[in-house]
């Protein structure tokens, strides 16, 4: 199946965090928090401002941090995913093998 945004929504694929401390402790699933991190796998044409419409500054693939109670959790083709309007998203990680300007 496939799905499609629409306006200023995206579709986000939490990625899953260590299950160990940087001491080596497992952390169990039950004391576990969902994180926060996040890969774009789907974006809307963009918002409508004045009748124009306004591209989103994300893209398919960028890494992103949003907040804990962000967008609408969903299930798609057995995938657990989120939809949250652009606005939901704090920024976007920029790898280390990024070229800088």
């Amino acid at each position: 199946m496939k799905f499609r945004p629409l306006h200023d929504r995206v579709v986000v694929r939490r990625i899953e965090q260590e299950e160990k401390t940087a001491g080596g402790i497992i952390i169990p699933d039950t004391a576990k928090e969902k994180p926060q991190e996040g890969e774009i796998l789907a974006v809307g044409p963009g918002a409508r401002d004045d009748g124009k419409l306004v591209a989103l500054d994300v893209k398919v693939g960028d890494r992103v941090l949003f907040g804990k109670w962000s967008g609408t959790e969903v299930k798609l083709d057995g995938k657990e995913l989120i939809i949250m309007k652009e606005s939901d998203i704090m920024g976007v990680i920029e790898t280390s093998t990024a070229k800088k300007k």
